[in-house]
């Protein structure tokens, strides 16, 4: 892809639609092999932009999952301790005596279990996706710097193992905390706003051709007005379209705010939300868009 209307293209084939700042930053990636941080509200396309990339360029996606207290074993590497251990009795029970083999032969490639990032680095191409960064710990934003400035990793018993072509690497965060200024300088960035109507619409009529379009605007419409209220937590267009996708699962070709409010519970995660929402007039809503 030689240039970011390329990588909009490509990505658009996918499903995935994105905007100009975003399509030059994903070219930068590819171009520079840097990381890419994105940043923003749960929802708004972060992990998606990550399986998008990943079919655009036919490549693995290989997901590390953060969470409080993962550490670099869960990460990036163990040792499958049942299989050494039958090993040993196997080399035991036919008479073998000589340690040191035995100790080589217990820390053979073979009984490596890569996790997530080694399994990153030898896999090429991929695309490595950390996901939810700000939910890992201090110690493991610092080790995780330290293999993406290299791209390779020591592992005492088999040497340093290196990327022959680094992964292509997304890293998302929803911000419950703030990442430290290292790995952000290490990185590109972007960050994800709520999409207008008009985005927001082309990407349900994309991702859910079979929804009517009366459909489509009309959830698209109510998505955006619970926005603009204060809400614990603002839907996103993963929640816009599992809204379209209860509706058409009901057989709705088009809402109305009675069936608006029975179906919240697709789009509002939280009571204090729901309550809010229903004292919207979903009915004015739906009239500003013509039904």
């Amino acid at each position: 892809m030689d240039d970011p209307e390329q990588v909009r293209a490509r990505l658009e084939e996918t499903g995935y639609l994105l905007d100009d700042g975003l399509a030059v930053a994903c070219f930068l990636v590819l171009r520079l092999g840097r990381p890419l941080l994105c940043e923003g509200d749960a929802g708004v396309g972060k992990t998606a932009l990550a399986s998008a990339l990943a079919e655009a360029l036919g490549a693995p996606l290989i997901r590390l999952q953060c969470h409080e207290g993962i550490d670099a074993s869960q990460a990036l590497y163990d040792w499958d301790f049942p299989r050494q251990l039958l090993h040993l009795r196997a080399a035991e029970a036919a008479g073998v005596r000589d340690v040191e083999r035995l100790e080589g032969e217990l820390y053979d490639r073979r009984f490596l279990i890569a996790r997530p990032l080694l399994k990153a680095l030898q896999t090429q191409p991929s695309v490595l996706l950390v996901d939810e960064i700000d939910r890992a710990d201090d110690e493991f934003e610092a080790f995780l710097l330290e293999l993406l400035s290299e791209y390779s990793v020591t592992i005492p018993e088999l040497g340093t193992l290196r990327a022959e072509q680094p992964p292509v690497v997304v890293l998302t965060s929803n911000r419950t905390r703030e990442v430290h200024d290292a790995l952000k300088r290490r990185c590109l960035y972007h960050w994800f706003d709520h999409p207008d109507f008009a985005r927001e619409l082309a990407i349900v009529r994309r991702r859910l051709p079979g929804v009517s379009v009366r459909l489509a605007e009309q959830v698209t419409a109510l998505v955006q007005a619970l926005r603009g209220q204060e809400l614990l937590k603002p839907p996103g267009v993963a929640e816009t379209l599992d809204w379209a996708r209860a509706l058409d699962a009901l057989g709705a070709g088009e809402v109305d705010a009675e069936l608006a409010v029975a179906t919240l519970g697709s789009v509002l995660k939280y009571r204090e939300d729901a309550e809010r929402a229903r004292r919207m007039d979903f009915a004015a809503v739906l009239a500003a868009r013509g039904g």
